[in-house]
């Protein structure tokens, strides 16, 4: 099992097994010791210029093999010269590398990814030649009928095993990158509309309109041409503007969202010709189902991509998009401290989990898990005296299995913190639908407990086999591009793979005629 692990890792990117030095060993084969040690008007004329008139997943053996061959090329040998000097500098070369390493821990190497393939003239031609509606049809055909993709080996950069369908999600993305344009109502004024917050929880609504709003390749400005429509509001700004606080009314916010669309319906010929169903609105707060709801339109047609997407609360499965959640703690670095997970025989905790009090789900692991195994470090709000010892973001790089438990509502940060940190996430969280699941696909790279199974926890974790857990962080690295904010946005990053997400599901709507 040790010889298994160490290919896997060595195939991971970890930590490679140091050089032991034989003659430090006893004659147990053991190291020697060391001594080393009031709520305000439904739409409000200082925040807007309008007025009122809403599975199992396997890898391939034969790639599998073939990478543990690749791993077995490298050597673990000392550096040996026949020149002391030369040895001599050798080691302090050495030496400064691994300073540097660990210096550089916490920094994210970005791989970029493949160009765009460039389209044909005839094609390009033809496609702009169709009505809107004709291109959404002509790209659905497409996808229906996507060539089967067999590069999966090391040199592609879309890894298969975390996808549904590999060769479908990249002919869908083709297509995006060609056909698509979005067109961004300029209604509205600042700060709920067109100001994003880009740090928080509910970073990810902002980072996508600051991103959107910014963009040249899928934006038009004229939009006869487009084929999606974007409502640029914040769910968070929203809250911020008129939510009073503890009141627990939410129908001022509801209102105004009801209000906006309506002026946006009366102004514009283009959500009334489909009712809606080809505009989209990104939300991450908990509130974003609840605050559509005095539209019927705009609750029942519209593509909703919520961070809160609970199939019991006003969330559509195939037509609504789940929102991954991300906690940026400093908007001008998004990719701060991610990577960096240390290798699998030195994490020294098989789960860990950190966090307030709050919803269903939370007192009931703690009643469970708090003080009572080693093994699971459980806790309430990190406490001074443990974080001084390992910061949170220490003990998920430290872990085997983040436990992502739903709060409030049933997402949760924890799951794309977890990826980032290159820890198993484990989520226990009911009715949730995981965020771009229409192409991910999920049993790759983590794990879902059911609520009434939190007392089994450390029995379902245990259970799970090395290999398939190497397999799982493998999968948790490879699947990291797709979830990351990058200030110069790049093909497949989150941006994108939101982007695509919500173009996917406009196709889902889609009919083709009968021949």
């Amino acid at each position: 099992m040790a010889e298994n692990e160490s290919k896997f890792e060595i195939l991971f990117g970890l930590w490679p097994r140091p050089v032991v030095d034989k003659s430090n060993l006893d004659d147990a084969g053991k190291a020697k010791a060391s001594d080393g040690t009031g709520t305000k008007s439904s739409f409000d004329p200082k925040l807007s210029r309008f007025e009122s008139p809403n599975g199992t997943m396997h890898l391939s053996k034969n790639l599998t093999e073939a990478r543990l061959d690749k791993s077995q090329l490298v050597t673990s040998a000392p550096f040996v010269s026949l020149n002391s000097s030369i040895e001599a500098k050798e080691s302090a070369r050495v030496l400064r590398m691994r300073q540097n390493r660990r210096k550089t821990i916490d920094v994210l190497k970005v791989v970029h990814p493949p160009p765009r393939r460039s389209v044909p003239r005839h094609l390009q031609r033809y496609l702009q030649s169709l009505s809107s509606h004709e291109a959404l049809l002509y790209a659905k055909r497409e996808i229906e009928h996507a060539p089967l993709v067999k590069n999966v080996g090391n040199d592609s950069y879309l890894y298969a095993p975390v996808f549904q369908n590999i060769s479908i999600f990249k002919r869908s993305y083709e297509l995006m990158e060609m056909i698509l344009k979005v067109y961004i109502y300029r209604d509205g004024k600042k700060p709920i509309f067109h100001q994003p917050r880009l740090n928080g929880i509910y970073a990810s609504e902002g980072w996508f309109m600051k991103l959107m709003e910014a963009n040249r390749e899928f934006v038009t400005k004229e939009p006869e041409k487009a084929h999606l429509f974007y409502l640029p509001y914040s769910s968070r700004q929203l809250e911020l503007a008129l939510y009073v606080r503890n009141s627990h009314n939410l129908r001022p916010l509801s209102k105004f969202l009801r209000d906006y669309v309506n002026v946006i319906a009366s102004k514009y010929p283009f959500w009334n010709r489909t009712h809606g169903s080809d505009h989209f609105l990104v939300a991450c707060h908990d509130w974003g189902p609840f605050i559509t709801t005095e539209h019927v339109e705009l609750k029942d047609n519209a593509i909703k991509a919520l961070c809160n997407a609970d199939l019991k609360e006003n969330f559509v499965a195939g037509k609504d998009v789940s929102l991954p959640e991300t906690a940026i703690r400093i908007a001008n670095k998004p990719l701060r401290n991610i990577g960096g997970g240390i290798r699998v025989s030195q994490r020294p905790i098989l789960a860990f989990f950190a966090g307030k009090m709050h919803g269903r789900v939370r007192p009931k692991l703690l009643k469970h898990w708090l003080n009572k195994d080693a093994d699971m470090r459980i806790y309430g709000p990190l406490s001074r005296r443990v974080s001084k010892n390992m910061s949170y973001v220490r003990h998920m790089k430290s872990s085997k299995y983040c436990i992502c438990p739903m709060g409030y509502e049933v997402n949760s940060p924890r799951i794309v913190e977890a990826i980032y940190y290159e820890c198993v996430p484990v989520i226990i969280a009911d009715n949730f639908v995981l965020p771009l699941s229409e192409v991910l696909e999920w049993k790759a790279f983590s794990v879902t407990v059911a609520e009434i199974d939190i007392p089994k926890l450390k029995e379902i974790l245990l259970a799970i086999p090395l290999k398939r857990y190497l397999q799982m962080l493998m999968n948790v690295k490879m699947v990291q591009k797709h979830f990351l904010w990058n200030p110069n946005p790049m093909r497949y990053d989150l941006f994108h793979m939101i982007l695509h997400s919500i173009w996917y599901n406009r196709l889902n709507q889609i009919q083709i005629p009968q021949s």
